[in-house]
């Protein structure tokens, strides 16, 4: 069996499991979804939000990009986001970033890869902006403190969106969080910089 047809089996397996264990679970999949978080977080395959939140399909709305970036050019993400503040109305946005994450090595490091450098590029200013402290820092440690700046930064980006300022504007209530997850455990850790004023 080739390895797309195994996929195509994995998926009638996976419906008919999700039939047999809640019968009316496409049903109710198939409504309107009405999800009360927007996850923004990595590419990378290993972090799925809907897994490791213990969420069903339909409650995290979900855009993921390489090195989980909220970039103000970047008419994909705040397309998402507006649609989620705007017409979702979700209550929460979780920016998710995670240790061992494969955008922000390659930011730190001195190889070229291609048209992601200028995505990359974005990270490569955070590191300037943190040099001192991260100058203080080698090898993992590094590392993992550049992903926690990275979410951060990224939340704020989120907070300084106009998409933001004109849900605070209408009385809309929305709490930005940073996050981080760790593949070693599984287990997500709150950076302590939720915001719960917009």
């Amino acid at each position: 069996m080739g390895e797309i047809t195994q996929l195509l089996e994995n998926n009638r397996q996976w419906s008919e499991n999700q039939k047999n264990s809640d019968p009316e679970f496409f049903n109710k999949l198939s409504e309107q979804q009405n999800p009360e978080y927007l996850w923004i977080g990595c590419s990378d395959s290993r972090v799925p939000a809907n897994q490791l939140l213990g969420l069903l399909p339909g409650d995290i709305f979900v855009h993921r990009n390489v090195a989980n970036l909220v970039i103000h050019t970047d008419f994909n993400c705040l397309s998402v986001l507006q649609y989620a503040v705007d017409v979702l109305k979700v209550k929460h946005i979780i920016v998710c970033g995670h240790y061992g994450c494969g955008g922000i090595d390659a930011a730190l490091g001195d190889q070229q890869f291609g048209l992601i450098d200028n995505w990359l590029g974005h990270i490569k200013d955070l590191a300037y902006k943190h040099r001192k402290e991260l100058s203080a820092l080698n090898g993992q440690d590094k590392t993992d403190r550049m992903c926690e700046l990275n979410v951060m930064e990224q939340a704020e980006n989120v907070r300084r969106s106009n998409i933001i300022k004109d849900a605070k504007k209408r009385g809309q209530t929305v709490r930005i969080h940073s996050w981080i997850y760790s593949l070693r455990n599984g287990r997500v850790q709150d950076l302590g910089v939720t915001n719960n004023d917009v």
